[in-house]
């Protein structure tokens, strides 16, 4: 891998978990891999209002860690083929092994 990808994924992660807001989404979202949600229906287990779901969500799209699709009202899946997405995952399966919750 090359330095600049190197820099690449860095700042990539960076953005991506830049956030406790984008966290709760991912957290979420990969609990439910199979699941598509709606902005509404994301607010009660994140916790988070509808304008700061909105936000994070375009930025996690953009990265491509989430899909977004054009239903009406559009729909969110996480991207479990973006291989930060599947490490991330992982960490998250190690971590609440090691936290037993």
């Amino acid at each position: 891998m090359s330095l600049k990808r190197k820099w690449n994924v860095w700042a990539e992660v960076e953005k991506g978990l830049g956030s406790s807001g984008r966290i709760k989404i991912l957290r979420y979202l990969i609990e439910h891999p199979t699941g598509q949600f709606t902005r509404y229906s994301l607010r009660r287990p994140t916790g988070l209002s509808t304008e700061e779901l909105t936000r994070h969500l375009r930025v996690l799209v953009e990265l491509g860690w989430i899909k977004e699709f054009p239903h009406e009202p559009k729909t969110y899946q996480i991207n479990m083929q973006n291989e930060i997405v599947a490490a991330i995952a992982e960490f998250f399966r190690k971590l609440r092994g090691t936290l037993r919750v």
